[in-house]
């Protein structure tokens, strides 16, 4: 369920950037993708911990379900209108049935206890002032989201010190892997439609091919080396947060690409820059972002200087008029060298 909500979202912010507003469209994705994002991890983590698959899990997790179909219905109205109605509703569904959970697990766990109890109270908390932000004037409700997105993160570090949860590793980084593989296969969906539209404009199978050579270069970086969690709480919090801006930014990539294919075709009257930007942006923080998690530990300075050139190739491309999605192409190649070599390293260190 919660691809529909990526889906809805990836296409609102395609809309609002081919109309022009790049940095308004750009803003509302990430307010939306918040409330995506978080609900799934805190989702993801629990499951991890917890080995319950009753009954009564399988319904709160429909429950859960259904409030993805809410906030995604919500998605358009919240980032075109400003209107977070139906986002908020889906999200406190969500994170409600979660304190559920929690009251559960705080009964089958009595050593985790007051782990449970801080999380089920600061959910319930928090969740009453999202439905009393919709009540705020516009600029107040604005100041007040970011207000209490600051509430949200701070939950599990405020709960976790009372007690760790028994997550698993393993299982962590595969939900994680999985969800980057969902978020990557928007952009597939999004060269796809340039393919179809070759038959009209045969200039889009170049932007077909290029992206999903990209979108192959992501995946490629992103599983080029084993995720691991730093010890700690720390650590733990650093690997789920910092997917936040992984995860953002492949999610606005296919954005990106079908407001490449308007560009060709004419169907945006956006300057050439920004059109690029709207592609070549996403691209690098990904790149980036994955180097500083993961990619940096296993690379030499010389496989690191080489991440960055690719990524400094791609941010160059956005200067230089219908070649954005080619240099990207190839920036992306060249940064995956790097990982790949980073990754035979890795294994001869082993042996």
């Amino acid at each position: 369920m919660f691809v529909v909500a990526v889906s809805l979202s990836s296409q609102a912010l395609h809309y609002l950037e081919s109309e022009g507003h790049v940095a308004a469209g750009a803003l509302s994705y990430l307010m939306v993708f918040f409330a995506i994002w978080w609900a799934w991890m805190n989702f993801t983590w629990f499951a991890t911990s917890f080995a319950t698959d009753d009954w009564l899990y399988r319904l709160m997790t429909i429950l859960q379900m259904g409030g993805v179909l809410i906030l995604a219905a919500g998605a358009d109205a919240a980032m075109v209108r400003h209107d977070f109605t139906l986002v908020t509703i889906g999200y406190v569904v969500m994170r409600l049935a979660l304190v559920g959970q929690w009251l559960r697990a705080s009964r089958s766990h009595p050593d985790l206890r007051n782990t449970a109890y801080r999380y089920a109270s600061g959910i319930v908390a928090v969740q009453v002032a999202w439905v009393g932000r919709l009540l705020l004037p516009e600029t107040a409700g604005f100041a007040g989201f970011f207000i209490l997105v600051a509430a949200e993160v701070l939950i599990p570090v405020s709960a976790e010190r009372r007690g760790p949860t028994p997550w698993n590793p393993h299982h962590i980084r595969e939900r994680y892997s999985l969800f980057t593989l969902i978020l990557l296969g928007e952009s597939i969906l999004a060269a796809t439609n340039a393919i179809l539209e070759t038959l009209h404009v045969p200039d889009l199978l170049g932007i077909a091919a290029c992206g999903l050579i990209i979108a192959a270069g992501m995946w490629w970086i992103y599983f080029a080396h084993e995720h691991q969690h730093r010890p700690g709480l720390g650590g733990s919090l650093l690997f789920g947060y910092f997917h936040y801006v992984i995860f953002a930014a492949a999610g606005a990539f296919s954005a990106g690409i079908e407001v490449t294919i308007d560009a060709t075709t004419g169907n945006t009257g956006l300057p050439a820059v920004l059109a690029a930007g709207t592609l070549t942006l996403p691209i690098a923080l990904f790149i980036g972002s994955v180097w500083w998690l993961t990619l940096r530990y296993g690379l030499t300075n010389i496989g690191s200087l080489t991440v960055a050139s690719g990524t400094l190739i791609i941010l160059a491309a956005t200067l230089i008029p219908g070649i954005a999605v080619l240099g990207s192409a190839i920036g992306i190649t060249v940064a995956v060298i790097a990982s790949e070599s980073c990754r035979a390293g890795l294994r001869g260190a082993r042996w």
